[in-house]
């Protein structure tokens, strides 16, 4: 609530609050039935001969998939899954990039009424082991350049008890080839037939970091996807002739929420691009394939600006969107100066997904306010409260960003899987409010403006890394004694990591110790996530409890960087 009592998503000066609701209503009929069929929702009921993805090569070749195709191969895939026994309700990883495979193996899991657990593909084999042992995989869908990270050895087991299924290449032995999964299911009527698990069941099991312990499992219901809908119409504005690109990568949450599940529920075409970013790469799709509509993290857009290529004729864009990390003043003035369009920031988080967004679609969006996040969206309603108490703050006081539960129909975290303690620390005790973790504040007209975590995430180009995930790599390492790592500004990715290590006695630490203690990272937990400095000293700032101090380095790292 704001000081006049009523909710913050109540005062936009141009919008139908009545029409906003029975939308929301709409969706969460629609995706929150009992009867609720994902393979339903997300694909048979869209016209059989609409495009539902593009799939864009680096050479820019291209192939559509049509709904009538995924209705075909996902059915295929279904029932493939289901005669190598895995049944609904079983989770099944993908360890994939951005590809027709992809898709399909999406849609035949959620047919196949199983749950779908996301591996990013820069994760090193003891991350995607964690991932896969902590859901109880059954199956794990894996591309063929990727198969690598699934031998067992030191992290996977020999006796694993998920089936591994090879995408693209020859499987080894034990393992099962995609495409032969699919060869005995053929013929134009499906041949896995869709299980209706209702509303409440779960979609997706997406692990998100955290600054202590293993890895958070967060649960996607399906009704979820009333929430992900409603930010494609309301934040981004989707139109039917919009061309949309999210850039995002679906092994996190951005990318999966709005790459390809937002677009399957509102049967909306996406692009799917399938290679690594470039500037050249990106500024040729968008020309080629005349993308209006693009959403990516600001390093993305950092990178553009700072790109020596021209802006090439064509790039004709109506909206520019970004999340996963804030958005700093000068990309605004950039695009607008640039690409004729401001870049409008919005926030958000696994849990939920967006929530407080500066909103394109005509019935939210309003004036941009420097450093501000926006507003909440329709069927959300955010607070600002107080740092020692779980009552909302006045405006301009800065506290901690927090969701009103009972005032946001689209919340659908409830909790993390198995882990009562760590979900009782994002409500507060009388189940109000969803605590973000996030510091902010809020002006007088409702605009939201973060300035912080207040914990020790490290949020690098859009990626969530938790830094004991690091540590606990590094202190594997004989000569390390202790270590901590934070994040520090950086111009480009918003923030990297640095690491502060304590050797054991006798030890050297020199730029050949930096460089094995990086490369550490890379194979032992993901290659995006090494500390780009690592800082040797004698001891760690902690509390008297032992708890590592981790601000005070964060603190000093940035008083040296701006040259105190």
């Amino acid at each position: 609530m704001n000081s006049t009592g009523h909710s913050v998503s109540e005062n936009r000066e141009a919008c139908n609050p009545a029409a906003e609701a029975e939308r929301i209503r709409e969706l969460l009929a629609r995706f929150g039935s009992p009867e609720a069929s994902v393979a339903e929702l997300l694909c048979d009921r869209h016209p059989a001969d609409a495009v539902a993805f593009t799939v864009v090569e680096t050479d820019l070749s291209a192939r559509d998939l049509t709904f009538g195709e995924l209705r075909r191969e996902s059915a295929r895939f279904a029932a493939a899954l289901a005669g190598i026994g895995v049944e609904p309700g079983d989770a099944v990883a993908v360890l994939m990039g951005k590809s027709a495979d992809l898709v399909v193996a999406l849609l035949g899991i959620w047919r196949r009424g199983a749950v779908h657990v996301p591996l990013f593909t820069a994760f090193a084999p003891p991350a995607i082991a964690l991932r896969l042992e902590a859901s109880e995989a059954k199956a794990v869908v894996v591309d063929a350049d990727q198969r690598h990270k699934l031998v067992h050895g030191e992290d996977l087991p020999a006796d694993a008890r998920w089936r591994t299924v090879v995408a693209g290449g020859e499987p080894a032995a034990g393992e099962l080839s995609f495409s032969d999964l699919l060869a005995p299911y053929s013929g134009d009527e499906p041949q896995g037939r869709a299980v209706v698990r209702g509303g409440e069941a779960a979609l997706v099991q997406l692990f998100t970091s955290g600054t202590t312990g293993t890895p958070k499992s967060v649960p996607v219901p399906v009704k979820a996807l009333a929430s992900f809908q409603a930010y494609l119409e309301y934040g981004l504005d989707l139109r039917p002739d919009d061309v949309f690109w999210n850039a995002a990568d679906p092994g996190w949450a951005y990318g999966l929420y709005y790459a390809i599940l937002g677009p399957l529920a509102a049967g909306h075409r996406s692009l799917l691009l399938h290679s690594g970013f470039t500037p050249a790469l990106t500024w040729r799709v968008m020309r080629e394939f005349g993308v209006t509509n693009f959403t990516a993290a600001p390093t993305v857009y950092r990178t553009l600006r700072n790109d020596e290529t021209a802006v090439p004729d064509g790039v004709k864009l109506r909206t520019a969107s970004s999340a996963g990390e804030p958005l700093t003043p000068e990309v605004i003035s950039w695009a607008e100066r640039t690409l004729g369009v401001p870049v409008r920031d919005h926030y958000g988080q696994t849990e939920h997904g967006m929530v407080v967004v500066n909103g394109w679609a005509d019935a939210v969006r309003s004036p941009l306010r420097p450093g501000s996040m926006g507003r909440p969206l329709p069927g959300w309603s955010a607070e600002i409260l107080h740092d020692g108490q779980d009552e909302p703050a006045p405006a301009g006081t800065a506290g901690r960003v927090a969701i009103d539960v009972a005032g946001s129909p689209l919340m659908w975290f409830t909790g993390y899987t198995g882990d009562a303690d760590r979900t009782a620390e994002r409500f507060s005790a009388d189940g109000r409010w969803y605590l973000t973790g996030d510091a902010g504040s809020r002006d007088e007209d409702g605009y939201f403006y973060f300035s912080a975590r207040d914990d020790d995430v490290i949020i690098m180009a859009g990626y969530r890394i938790g830094p004991f995930d690091v540590e606990s790599v590094l202190v594997q390492h004989e000569l390390v004694a202790d270590v901590a790592v934070v994040g520090v500004p950086d111009a480009l990715r918003g923030e990297v990591l640095e690491a502060f290590v304590v050797l054991r006695p006798g030890a050297l630490g020199d730029d050949a110790l930096v460089t094995e203690l990086q490369y550490l990272v890379k194979n032992r937990f993901a290659a995006h996530a090494y500390p780009r400095a690592i800082h040797f000293t004698d001891r760690l700032p902690k509390t008297p409890s032992g708890k590592i101090q981790r601000f005070v380095l964060r603190e000093r790292r940035r008083s040296e960087l701006d040259g105190h």
